[in-house]
């Protein structure tokens, strides 16, 4: 089944969003080979652009603003939230190129995006639909629209075709650990000596995209938690950590801060950092539990 033919399912300016991203990933995938250096300008982060980063941005955002679907757009790799005039009153969150330091390596990366309808400074439990595409030795497309969690491939004909559907998480024993050790807080630190103790085996690429991936198929957590100099964290909660955590959880799986569901926080600002913890509920529990009891 073509990914077009599956949409069928979703309200009609859902369905049109997702296939305009869904083309627009084809011509980011299109730009790896001539777009791997640096630029010569930061983030609103303060993070060393490449290339590709400036160019995946540009290029979903002039799509979008072109489909006349995207009321609202935040990108992170802008400061603020952009405004459209559009006849829809879709809102876009995105994180056009996840992982591009590991572009010169050849190893995967991703485009992350969340969907609301209206304000996309609203909790994760709000999103419509989330999605992301893997870039990896095949091009893949996993989306949710509330109706189960799927996962399409790009054939040399250049198609979405159906890989898998109704994806969900199963018990694992893959850990996907971010930060430095020395650097661990006391409760996030005995929760990783209890994983190690019960044979939970690291997958960490850099990549949080294709980090959570491998999990969403084999079981097991990813974290990047708060640390000492930064207990909130590396990874954004509104470009990271609520559309991923929005398709785990809709397969089965749950995501957190270490004290509660992330898709339950208001975010207050587009910069807005949080801890996370992604993957099977009871390794989610497990973090909960030990931050409950310190």
């Amino acid at each position: 089944m073509l990914l077009e033919q599956h949409l069928e399912r979703c309200d009609n300016d859902l369905r049109l969003l997702i296939l305009r991203i869904a083309e627009s990933c084809k011509t980011i995938r299109s730009g790896f080979a001539s777009r791997q250096a640096c630029s010569d300008t930061e983030n609103v982060y303060g993070e060393k652009q490449m290339a590709l980063d400036k160019w995946a941005d540009e290029v979903l955002i002039s799509d979008l603003r072109a489909s006349g679907l995207v009321k609202y757009l935040a990108s992170e790799e802008q400061p603020e939230i952009l405004e459209f005039k559009s006849k829809g009153n879709l809102g876009v969150t995105m994180d056009p190129l996840d992982g591009s330091s590991l572009i010169g390596v050849n190893l995967a990366v991703g485009t992350i995006i969340g969907i609301f309808r209206g304000n996309v400074l609203s909790p994760g439990r709000e999103m419509v639909a989330a999605m992301y595409v893997l870039y990896g030795p095949l091009t893949t497309l996993t989306y949710t629209a509330r109706k189960g969690v799927h996962e399409f491939v790009l054939n040399p004909e250049g198609n979405y075709v159906l890989q898998e559907e109704n994806i969900r998480i199963p018990e694992g024993n893959i850990f996907a650990p971010g930060a430095l050790r020395k650097e661990y807080l006391p409760g996030h630190l005995k929760w990783i000596e209890r994983l190690e103790s019960e044979g939970y085996k690291i997958r960490f690429s850099g990549s949080f995209v294709a980090d959570v991936h491998q999990i969403l198929h084999k079981g097991g957590v990813f974290t990047y938690p708060g640390f000492r100099g930064k207990e909130n964290g590396k990874l954004r909660l509104l470009f990271e950590g609520n559309p991923i955590g929005f398709i785990v959880t809709e397969a089965g799986g749950a995501a957190s801060n270490g004290r509660g569901n992330i898709l339950e926080i208001k975010p207050e600002k587009v910069s807005q950092r949080t801890p996370v913890y992604i993957g099977g509920k009871r390794e989610i529990k497990l973090i909960e539990d030990i931050n409950r009891e310190a």
